[in-house]
């Protein structure tokens, strides 16, 4: 695929001032991402709002934000640092699996043992709540046991991604919306970031049900078919792994009791195939998951509605329109669990 330059930004020395002040580091990591050491998330006092803003204006210009943690943290620690950020509400949709510390309703665990968490989660890019108006602003990740043999996650700048498309699929691409499988929710293929101001694309690869196109040269629209539906996923998933070697994607592994928060905006994500592993192949790893209140619908352009029903007959004509579950299989054999 024919790339463009592509820039991740890096961090304004004068956010780094402004965290070091306040006793704290922020510094880079490669290729994206940026780390915080010396903020105990275990205090219930939360950084002065010049900091948090701060920070979080770096998460959006370079995806997410780990912090380092000496100490040990609880369920209500990790959850009050996740309501720092975007809508600064959790917004919780998953289900609770038996062995999440008081059965909290906030805690997605995620696991490679079905006693200790759901397996299996997130094997194709995609961003969390798609099923939504609003989506999620932020989403957060506590290591509570990393594998020992790898097991990390990927993530790969949408702003970056779009500018690495040529000219002509990124006019393409501005006119795409696509359609949640699960609740119908509508959605941009390429949206501005309302912190950085980057257009970024954005698309779910395990839960999109039809793909909308505006009609170049009238009023209209149209369904995109199988063919140029499952080409469509294919280029998407091609231009965020070109990022593993263009320098706007990357593997974190994680270290025990990390917090990963990540603008979800601005950022796509995908489980390592290593994290979906046996205990037997890798040891046992346990992840909890937190989501963000988003602060403002993710909506459609040219007067395309918010929600459709995608249960019911199409109203854009003949093409893709696939409700339920995992929505369009793009390709056969790949896992596409949510």
């Amino acid at each position: 695929m024919e790339n463009r330059s592509s820039t991740v930004p890096a961090l304004y020395p004068e956010r780094i001032a402004l965290v070091e002040k306040h006793g704290a580091r922020l510094t880079p990591l490669a290729p994206i991402g940026a780390q915080v050491e010396g903020n105990d998330l275990t205090s219930k006092q939360a950084p002065p709002p010049e900091v948090l803003q701060a920070l979080e204006q770096e998460m959006a210009n370079r995806g997410f934000l780990v912090f380092r943690n000496d100490k040990q943290l609880e369920v209500d620690d990790f959850l009050r640092a996740s309501c720092w950020w975007g809508g600064k509400q959790l917004h919780s949709t998953h289900g609770v699996h038996p062995a999440t510390p008081d059965g909290n309703v906030h805690i997605f665990r995620l696991s490679n043992d079905r006693q200790h968490g759901i397996p299996g989660v997130g094997p194709q890019w995609h961003n969390d709540g798609s099923f939504n108006p609003d989506t999620f602003s932020h989403s957060g990740y506590h290591i509570v046991r990393p594998a020992e043999k790898g097991g990390g996650t990927y993530f790969a700048h949408q702003g970056a991604a779009f500018d690495a498309l040529p000219g002509e699929k990124q006019a393409y691409w501005r006119r795409l919306s696509s359609v949640n499988s699960a609740s119908g929710m509508i959605h941009p293929l390429v949206h501005e970031h309302p912190l950085s101001g980057r257009l970024c694309i954005w698309l779910h690869l395990g839960m999109t049900g039809a793909v909308i196109e505006k009609l170049p040269d009238r009023d209209g629209f149209r369904l995109l078919n199988a063919q140029e539906l499952k080409q469509l996923c294919h280029d998407y998933n091609d231009i965020l792994d070109a990022g593993l070697t263009e320098g706007y994607a990357g593997l974190y592994e994680y270290r025990e009791n990390d917090c990963v928060f990540i603008d979800n905006l601005a950022v796509a994500h995908r489980a390592s195939p290593e994290a979906h592993l046996s205990t037997e192949q890798q040891g046992l790893r346990i992840l909890h998951r937190s989501t963000v209140r988003g602060v403002e619908n993710l909506a459609p352009d040219f007067g395309l509605p918010q929600q459709v029903n995608i249960l019911g007959p199409s109203p854009f004509g003949e093409g893709v329109w696939q409700g339920g579950g995992i929505g369009f299989r793009w390709e056969d054999g790949i896992p596409m669990q949510n």
